[in-house]
């Protein structure tokens, strides 16, 4: 049976015409006529009125909306949030039980068009926030990826009240379109629902090249900042600050373009299965199954620790077992593209490891500094054995990991301007990383760093 929402508020009829100083429906998917806004600040269960009726549901910034429990966007609906908007995750009960979260099924769409001046954010409801305090956002797409078929994406507990799987068959829906992500930030994230079966800051699976995702920040999550599970999706302005685990995850045939992100590891704390800038899979076993996952990264700048003491620890917070590893570790049959980006602060650079497929891919006009091995090869966290990469990429091996690459202060927190290349930085380095030419316009106003 279809679950209901708390009751809702029919604003009676609004042409579509006026949504869209609030962020244009994407062309394929018209609004329907009348919206709903729901009455209840607290959001539970299931969005909207009943399985296959089109509904638009609106969140406006006048309301302190909360989400209690993983709440759903159904696959026939439309979900606008306003710009200026914040949700607020309700901490979860038990160890059992996901904190608030949001689920934007396949099929449904959102569209959240924030501002740099007055940012959507989704941050926790607790008094004195925390990583992991409630799940994050969760969007499911049609897109393919390297599954057999659909699977329910990871973090969610059996028999969801709404159909949570992803993905479709090759080729036949890779242009899908989820809705829009702009100017959103997403804080205090993470729900981790058993080992390895996390959700998210953002998690994005099979999700389309259709869909937006552009200025988004993911701020202080207890798993993975970003996640991508197959799909095609192009994501671009973006800021992992803080994450636990990886900045930026890539796996089951995920085969969209990152470009302009900057990554800051959260040097107090570790994950118990090694902290990274990139990891990327082609799935967890390295068969060849295809699409076969295949990022492109442009323009990257990953920051990791300021000494080598730092970068080996191996017994740190909050686990007791938790260690960095590797600004990228690209393994298990992946491919890759990586252009134009700054890596600095880790033991190990960019690691092809080999302990299961053949992983391999493109390097060009990249600065990797490493305490131990630049550019590796590796066997499952041993046998690390350095590389040449291709003229034109350059590495250090400096006590000071920006020595030679030269940002501004990488490891102050005090301004975004400390991320791009100083006045002595070299010729190539400034047209690397995040901020090219030194402009940090896209990151000014609506992002935070501490």
């Amino acid at each position: 049976m279809f679950l209901v929402l708390a009751s809702a508020a029919v604003l009676g009829t609004v042409l579509v015409s006026s949504c869209k100083k609030d962020g244009q429906a994407p062309a394929d998917r018209a609004l329907s006529a009348t919206q709903i806004i729901p009455s209840n600040p607290t959001l539970s269960g299931v969005l909207g009125t009943g399985h296959n009726i089109k509904d638009t549901i609106r969140l406006t910034s006048s309301v302190a909306w909360h989400l209690s429990g993983l709440v759903y966007v159904d696959s026939s609906d439309v979900l606008i949030i306003d710009a200026g908007t914040t949700i607020r995750g309700d901490v979860s009960s038990s160890a059992t039980v996901p904190g608030g979260g949001l689920v934007v099924t396949r099929g449904a769409q959102i569209l959240a068009t924030g501002s740099s001046t007055s940012p959507i954010v989704f941050t926790s409801a607790a008094t004195t926030p925390a990583s992991g305090d409630w799940s994050g956002l969760v969007i499911l797409g049609n897109a393919s990826t390297n599954h057999a078929g659909r699977v329910q994406v990871e973090g969610i507990p059996t028999n969801p009240p709404a159909n949570a799987t992803y993905g479709g068959s090759v080729g036949t829906n890779d242009a899908d379109n989820s809705g829009i992500l702009q100017y959103v930030r997403i804080e205090y994230a993470g729900y981790e629902l058993s080992t390895d079966n996390e959700i998210n800051g953002l998690t994005l699976a099979g999700v389309g090249s259709g869909t937006t995702i552009d200025f988004v920040e993911v701020f202080k999550s207890k798993d993975d900042s970003f996640e991508f599970f197959g799909g095609t999706v192009n994501a671009s302005h973006l800021l992992s600050v803080d994450g636990l685990d990886d900045m930026f995850d890539t796996d089951n045939g995920y085969r969209g373009t990152i470009t302009y992100a900057l990554g800051l590891a959260d040097t107090t704390r570790a994950d118990k299965s090694t902290s990274n800038g990139f990891e990327s899979d082609n799935n967890s076993t390295g068969t060849s199954a295809t699409p076969l996952t295949n990022p492109t990264y442009n323009n990257i700048t990953i920051v990791g620790l300021q000494n080598a003491a730092r970068a080996s620890v191996v017994n740190g917070a909050p686990s007791g077992t938790g260690k960095y590893g590797r600004s990228a570790h690209l393994r298990r049959n992946a491919r890759f593209t990586i252009t134009n980006s700054l890596f600095l602060g880790y033991n190990y650079g960019l690691s092809q490891d080999l302990q299961l497929g053949s992983t391999s891919g493109t390097l060009t006009n990249n600065f990797v500094h490493a305490f131990t091995r630049p550019y590796t090869t590796e066997i499952n966290g041993a046998s690390f054995t350095p590389i040449t990469p291709a003229a034109g990429n350059d590495s250090s091996k400096a006590v000071n990991p920006n020595a030679n690459i030269a940002l501004v202060s990488p490891f102050s927190r005090s301004a975004i301007g400390n991320f791009v290349p100083s006045a002595v930085a070299s010729a190539a380095n400034k047209l690397r990383g995040a901020f090219p030419t030194g402009n940090t316009t896209w990151a000014n106003t609506w992002t935070r760093l501490q």
